[in-house]
């Protein structure tokens, strides 16, 4: 797992919500891990497809807005 139970918790928490259930935690944790491996693996396709070994901001901006 990328993002900790405890991240997962806080952005909830911060969003608003005053109680989080357990399960809840482990579902929306599973769905950002799931969110960022995916918005990771198209930024490093989209520099190696430039012809780069270095993973650039425009690389990340296009991979999460597609």
């Amino acid at each position: 797992m990328y993002i900790s139970r405890s991240t997962a918790r806080r952005i909830l928490k911060n969003a608003g919500a005053t109680r989080v259930s357990n399960r809840a935690i482990v579902i929306f944790q599973n769905r950002l891990n799931r969110i960022a491996y995916e918005g990771a693996s198209k930024s490093i396709r989209l520099a190696r497809h430039a012809k780069r070994r270095t993973v650039d901001i425009s690389d990340v901006q296009l991979a999460m807005n597609r």
